[in-house]
């Protein structure tokens, strides 16, 4: 079954005697090189997520632009943008220019977004909480003008309209026509998976979920990704659904991935709590390329999503990163998920 696979990538920067990857530039270029190795590998996105005040990818737009300036047909997406730090209409004047600058190949993951590392980060952007508002609840409200406004629906006034006492009649400029069918919620637990479905967004599913009851993360990710197909269709929206899960996974093509990662693979799930609720990730997959194609294969969430995400240890830099791409591609051929 064809299936679409892609990289994700925190970026994580370290000035620290024998990095490989030590200053932001050093991060951000080497993204760009990665993304070309990618489309090379046979890939078909790159992904990066997005954190605050923290020596890791921050401002995705640049960088996503330069990716698509050195690529041609990879997709370029967000994993996801915090909306607790975003002002609807300076997002979509940023991220309309980006997907014309890349040929209309920006995927935007967005949601209420996981813990940042500064407590007061939002209040320091200017954006903090509203009096008696919930974060969760602030979000939606963003993400819904945001689509608004993607779509091209007029956001302000001009003077004649004031005058002529009508409402909003001018849009922002520029315009991606599409980008608003291209937006992706980062959904945590199985009701904002839900809630995603209802309102239309596509999935990508968080590499943790805030829910516990037990199972296995995979069958509970699993349950989250056909909860959220059922809402979707149940609600009518006319456009295809696309679902997206996370995955680290080592095979083991080289000397260098049996040092790295020999000690890697995992039987049991990440357990623990986030911001106070429970909190279960899946474990990583490493061994000889068969092992990992037939863990891949035993993943429920993993065959019911029709994309497949995998982490980058990106501090690791460039060389092992390519390869490690050339691997991962080299699994999904033998899995049958790409030509």
């Amino acid at each position: 079954m064809r299936k679409r696979i892609g990289f994700l990538s925190f970026g994580h920067y370290r000035d620290i005697p024998g990095a490989r990857v030590a200053t932001a530039r050093d991060s951000l270029l080497m993204h760009v090189d990665l993304a070309v190795a990618a489309e090379e590998a046979g890939l078909d996105g790159a992904w990066v997520r997005v954190h605050h005040f923290d020596q890791s990818l921050a401002a995705p737009y640049p960088l996503l632009t330069a990716m698509g300036t050195r690529t041609t047909t990879l997709e370029l997406g967000t994993g996801v943008i915090d909306l607790r730090y975003e002002q609807p209409l300076a997002m979509t004047e940023l991220a309309s220019a980006a997907d014309l600058l890349t040929g209309g190949r920006l995927q935007l993951g967005i949601s209420r977004g996981s813990p940042e590392r500064a407590a007061d980060g939002q209040e320091r952007f200017g954006m903090p909480l509203p009096e008696g508002a919930s974060w969760s609840d602030v979000a939606r409200e963003r993400a819904a003008r945001l689509r608004r406004a993607l779509r091209g629906e007029p956001q302000a006034r001009s003077a004649l309209a004031i005058e002529l006492g009508k409402g909003p009649d001018l849009p922002v400029e520029p315009h991606a026509p599409g980008l608003a069918d291209r937006l992706w919620w980062g959904a945590g637990n199985h009701a904002s998976g839900l809630w995603a479905g209802s309102q239309g967004y596509h999935l990508l599913s968080s590499t943790l979920l805030t829910q516990d009851d037990g199972r296995p993360f995979h069958v509970q990710q699993a349950d989250q990704v056909r909860g959220y197909l059922d809402a979707y269709a149940a609600a009518g929206h006319a456009l295809e659904p696309r679902t997206a899960v996370t995955r680290s996974a080592f095979p083991f093509f080289s000397d260098d991935d049996r040092r790295y990662f020999g000690l890697a693979d995992e039987r049991h799930d990440g357990r623990g709590s986030l911001e106070g609720g429970a909190a279960r990730g899946g474990p990583t997959y490493a061994g000889e390329p068969e092992h990992v194609a037939q863990r891949l294969l035993a993943d429920d969430a993993v065959q019911a999503a029709g994309t497949v995400l995998f982490a980058l240890p990106s501090q690791l830099g460039y060389a092992y990163n390519a390869h490690l791409l050339t691997s991962l591609a080299a699994v999904a051929r033998e899995l049958g998920w790409q030509g």
